[in-house]
């Protein structure tokens, strides 16, 4: 590491560290930016859904009280600027406030503990990404989120792409793997922590093309992506959404995307599944949760009103454009799916020995 990092020094001297900070600061208020836009669309869009019902509402009494949206992570990234988006215009519909409250802590876990310890009538609800259903594998948990939690709606789902700095020399996935197998642990990538997305997207393509290529956890993804603008890393696996602001800049050479068609605004840039064919890499997701005994027709109702606000067209548009296709898939197909995610990432997280710090 020693020598790799006197060669970084040399790409570091050759790159001011005020040119770098200024990239990833219009990097982060492009980001914020459009979560404003996604605000006011949300806010000011025609109160009729695409594809969404108006029959009468099933559970007439709620809400009775404020809603809790609990976030299990940190104030200011995408996860909490969605669900503060969300909230706002649950508000207009649900005419209560709806209130969110970050419970930050054990890579995820107090937040979700606040929530199965709440009452199960719908007023306290957890807005999580993909990563609810690794938490107590990471480490020991007073929960089981398959007994103790229900999945709501899944809100939208996004994808990953992996980038390399230009310093190592690779263009396509292809020459990426021919180094890391001609040089074993030489290589390594940048993640946002033991657990995150970054981590694990990357330990699952490890695990596909069978190279070995060192892990650097950073507290967050925003230190992550930073680290590879310097050339600190020499990759990182990061959403697209984050990752095409350094990319139309130049800083960083996209070589693979997780999703199952070219990204129209990056349409060079080769899909999973065309560079590994017969293999799939899920999307990543975000979505509702209630506790586990929450009554039947609460859920639905929850399910059926966010659905309706998040494909209002100028909602659903500005959702696109931040990186995110909106889902709304109900309460049957998403436990379904959070329950085939468990199996799937106990697979890496085990084999792997993955324990949180």
């Amino acid at each position: 590491m020693m020598n790799r990092n006197q060669g970084i020094a040399g790409t570091l001297a050759r790159t001011p560290a005020r040119t770098l900070a200024r990239t990833l600061n219009r990097t982060l208020t492009a980001a914020f930016a459009l979560t404003l836009m996604l605000g006011l669309a949300l806010g000011t869009a025609p109160a009729q859904a695409q594809g969404s019902s108006t029959t009468a509402r099933s559970a007439p009494d709620f809400p009775s009280k404020p809603v809790r949206l609990i976030v299990a992570f940190s104030p200011g990234g995408t996860l909490d600027v969605m669900a503060r988006v969300l909230a706002a215009q649950m508000r207009e519909v649900w005419k209560q406030p709806v209130i969110v409250e970050n419970r930050i802590g054990a890579n995820g876990a107090l937040g979700v503990e606040n929530v199965v310890r709440s009452p199960a009538d719908g007023h306290t609800l957890l807005y999580n990404p993909v990563l609810v259903v690794v938490t107590q594998q990471l480490q020991k948990t007073s929960f089981d989120v398959l007994r103790d939690l229900t999945g709501v709606v899944q809100t939208a789902v996004y994808y990953h792409l992996l980038a390399a700095h230009p310093k190592l020399g690779v263009s396509t996935i292809g020459e990426l793997l021919e180094l890391a197998r001609r040089e074993p642990g030489k290589l390594n990538y940048g993640s946002g922590g033991v657990g995150s997305s970054l981590h694990l997207y990357m330990e699952l393509l490890k695990s596909i093309t069978k190279v070995n290529i060192t892990h650097v956890p950073y507290k967050g993804s925003a230190p992550a992506m930073q680290a590879l603008m310097s050339g600190e890393v020499d990759m990182v696996f990061d959403t697209t959404s984050s990752m095409q602001p350094m990319i139309g800049a130049g800083k960083v050479r996209p070589l693979i995307v997780t999703s199952p068609r070219p990204l129209d605004k990056l349409p060079s840039v080769p899909t999973f599944a065309s560079a590994f064919p017969g293999i799939t890499m899920e999307a990543g997701w975000h979505g509702l949760f209630a506790p586990a005994a929450t009554p039947r027709a609460v859920v639905e109702q929850i399910a059926a009103d966010v659905r309706s606000a998040i494909f209002m067209p100028a909602a659903a548009a500005r959702l696109r454009e931040a990186g995110f296709e909106p889902t709304g898939m109900g309460p049957d197909r998403f436990n379904e799916l959070i329950r085939g995610d468990f199996e799937r990432w106990s697979k890496i997280i085990r084999g792997n020995n993955i324990r949180a710090d």
